[in-house]
């Protein structure tokens, strides 16, 4: 099985980014903790603060991979690209989030992916990722 995460902007800064609501790891030490837990799957990781290229990975992998694991970051609240990218392939996205969205700002109650989504886990800090990874399995 072959699962690629897909994190968007400012996830490169967790660890140092408000440790309080994302926790003190960056998201490369939480990965290959992924990868022990999960021997079996092939998992492949890709973060970028660019919208176009989160949807290049979306498309490149989008028809070739089991899985896609996306957290798109502020970008899950303003790009229709990025959910029209989900729409048209064929690989099941599961959309991520780390804190709870309907506990913050009123504009990150808005999801231009939930509805191409396989599914939507937030809430469970770093924990959502395995949550995701267990949904393909």
């Amino acid at each position: 099985m072959k699962i690629i995460i897909i994190n968007g902007p400012n996830l490169n800064l967790l660890g140092k980014r408000e440790p309080e609501v994302y926790g003190s790891l960056t998201f490369e030490e939480y990965f290959t903790t992924l990868q022990i837990q999960f021997p079996t799957v092939d998992l492949s990781y890709y973060q970028s603060n660019i919208e176009g290229e989160l949807i290049g990975k979306i498309q490149e992998f989008g028809f070739s991979y089991d899985g896609i694991i996306l957290n798109a970051g502020a970008y899950t609240h303003t790009s229709i690209g990025i959910g029209d990218a989900i729409k048209a392939i064929s690989t099941p996205v599961v959309e991520v989030h780390i804190s709870n969205t309907f506990s913050r700002e009123s504009f990150r109650h808005q999801s231009y992916i939930s509805g191409n989504a396989k599914g939507v886990i937030l809430g469970f800090g770093l924990k959502s990722y395995e949550l995701a990874i267990q949904s393909y399995l």
